[in-house]
């Protein structure tokens, strides 16, 4: 197949095809682009939360609207306890301050010295009078968990004491002391005064996400407390994990037993772990399904638009065609000239096309501080834009190797 032939053929009807080429950088820009941000989103969505089996995990939420002095809100609390864990089918229950993923919690600033001036990391705060480790199955990585000594009992509306420990996660230890290998009995404070509460790591846990879940690092940094705390907003939130396959039946007798035990006026609201994943990450799943549905409207168009430029090269073409025929030319010889035609036009577009992904992702990579786009994208981009080009541009080209010789010659 001679390759000038088809050039000159191209430079007589040059506005077709550089449509269709500046049509396929564009398209192979934005896809390669769309795919990786549809990557990046996906990867943060399913990173783990630490809680070790997610299915199995739900919350029963406690608003007492008649909640009483601290003495009564502390047995109330032990007897709501004492009573989801007697449910059959409940593995562990812990009392806590916030739910993983709920987006609604409490940050701390941790400073690993009293006298510097910024905080050493802003650290979502668990706090529990029960154990979290073993609820959550949290893996312990080093030192141990909360003695019950150490758990103390707060009210919230008058006491300003605080727990003494606290256990963290690797990523908040490493970002408060970065390059150390041990924390456990380092001292940690909650400010930078000299009546600011001091904690003392008595343990870390590999990882625990903060009921925000950062996109970033941070989304790790949080820590456990104990205390079992009364006053303040009054809601109570027991995690609760279940045996496998026992969740959703254990929700509704969890309500029930707890309405049916209390006198007071409860508001009592159930809801799970997954339920918090799905809200937490609503935003990125469906960024990801528009980006995929903007991708492939691209691939639509572009094919169109192969489709359109080739039918009509054709039927400018018929007599050209017809008389190549009558010379001898084979139907192969037409169909290979017309994909050798669509092939150098896709690869010119298709080299715009990869320095213009690189462009936007430059673009990308300094403005919101996204990943660098890796080759594979590129790569894998070509492929699929020469494929299609290869795919749109059959039909049409099969029809021109289809056409009749005489037919074609008496065509005007």
């Amino acid at each position: 197949m001679e390759i000038r032939p088809i050039l000159s053929a191209l430079m007589r009807s040059k506005t077709g095809a550089v449509l269709v080429a500046v049509q396929v950088a564009i398209s192979l820009a934005i896809l390669a682009n769309a795919l990786h941000i549809v990557n990046l989103r996906q990867a943060v969505a399913a990173r783990p939360t630490g809680v070790a089996a997610e299915s199995d995990i739900f919350y029963v939420n406690i608003q007492n609207l008649n909640r009483g002095s601290h003495e009564r809100q502390l047995a109330e609390q032990k007897r709501q306890a004492a009573l989801l864990r007697a449910l059959p089918g409940v593995m562990s229950v812990a009392q806590t301050s916030q739910a993983v993923l709920s987006r609604s919690g409490h940050i701390t600033s941790m400073y690993a010295k009293r006298d510097q001036a910024a905080a050493s990391a802003e650290v979502s705060t668990y706090v529990s009078p029960d154990s979290l480790i073993r609820t959550y199955g949290l893996q312990l990585v080093e030192g141990r968990d909360f003695r019950p000594d150490e758990v103390p009992e707060i009210n919230e509306d008058v006491d300003e004491s605080s727990p003494k420990v606290l256990i963290l996660t690797r990523a908040a230890a490493q970002k408060i002391w970065p390059g150390e290998a041990s924390f456990v009995g380092r001292m940690l404070y909650q400010g930078t005064g000299s009546d600011d509460p001091q904690l003392r790591v008595v343990g870390v846990v590999e990882r625990l996400q903060t009921q925000s879940a950062q996109s970033k690092p941070r989304g790790e940094y949080s820590s456990l407390l104990p205390a079992r705390l009364t006053g303040g907003r009054g809601l109570l939130i027991y995690a609760v994990r279940a045996e496998p396959g026992q969740r959703d039946r254990l929700m509704q007798e969890a309500q029930q037993a707890i309405r049916t035990s209390s006198t007071d006026r409860l508001l009592v609201t159930t809801d799970t772990l997954e339920q918090h994943r799905k809200a937490r990450y609503r935003a990125e799943q469906g960024l990801s399904w528009m980006l995929i549905a903007v991708s492939m409207l691209l691939l639509l168009v572009t094919a169109s638009g192969i489709v359109g430029i080739a039918s009509l090269w054709v039927t400018q073409r018929k007599k050209q065609i017809g008389v190549r025929r009558a010379l001898g030319a084979r139907r192969i010889d037409i169909l290979r000239y017309f994909l050798t035609e669509n092939f150098m036009i896709t690869s010119v577009g298709v080299a715009a096309g990869v320095l213009l992904a690189l462009g936007l992702n430059h673009l990308l990579v300094s403005q919101l501080e996204m990943a660098r786009l890796p080759p594979g994208y590129l790569l894998a981009g070509a492929l699929v834009f020469w494929l299609l080009g290869v795919g749109a541009v059959y039909g049409p080209a099969w029809r021109a190797a289809s056409i009749s010789p005489a037919t074609a010659t008496r065509s005007t």
